[in-house]
């Protein structure tokens, strides 16, 4: 469990350095004015989301399926979209920044196990498959998750308007759908599809 926590806690420090790279990339000099424009893992973590919400997901897990999985977050970094040159599209680049950084990790890592680096070869898988965890979960549609900034630009201003008022229920829905079994069914192999005919590693 301790390795765990450590991966995660790595993955969402590059995750939320990620997006505030990405905004200050596109003129926005909050990320960087709030301190946030580091990969010092402190200034990312929130208390409940990066350690108290993956211990319990990990110990429900645990215990309801058999193996362990856990998901968390970070604060969230703050941005001005009134610095951007064009607000919805550029709120859509520093949204895709995050999980993009994650696939990245995944990738390098799988690189290494390709080359032969069989060191700490279960942390590395865990490191991989908690990074695509991250990366999808975070691209699922559902304010404020980074795929509801990618929708963003493709939807009327009025419906946009409507759509980022689900934001205050966002977590309430994610919860929902936990319970329902959608990580199981979806997400956990999507997943394995990607591990097996992406990377080449199989579990």
């Amino acid at each position: 469990m301790p390795i765990v926590i450590l991966i995660i806690l790595v993955s969402i420090t590059f995750h939320e350095y990620a997006h505030g790279w990405m905004a200050s990339r596109l003129g926005d000099p909050t990320p960087k004015q709030s301190g946030r424009l580091s990969l010092n893992p402190l200034v990312h973590i929130d208390p409940f989301g990066t350690i108290i919400l993956p211990i319990i997901l990990l110990v429900i897990s645990t215990r309801l399926i058999g193996h362990p999985f856990a998901i968390g977050y970070a604060k969230p970094v703050p941005i001005n979209p009134y610095h951007f040159k064009n607000p919805r599209k550029d709120i859509a680049l520093v949204g895709l920044a995050g999980p993009l950084m994650n696939i990245l990790i995944a990738i390098a890592l799988s690189l290494l196990i390709r080359l032969g680096f069989t060191l700490f070869i279960e942390a590395l898988i865990l490191g991989i498959m908690i990074n695509l965890l991250l990366a999808i979960f975070n691209l699922i549609p559902i304010p404020p998750l980074d795929g509801s900034k990618l929708l963003l630009p493709f939807l009327p201003k009025k419906v946009a308007y409507k759509y980022l008022k689900l934001e205050p229920y966002g977590f309430l829905i994610i919860a929902l759908l936990l319970m329902s079994g959608f990580f199981q069914w979806f997400i956990l192999p999507l997943v394995s599809i990607i591990l097996v005919n992406l990377l080449g590693i199989s579990i």
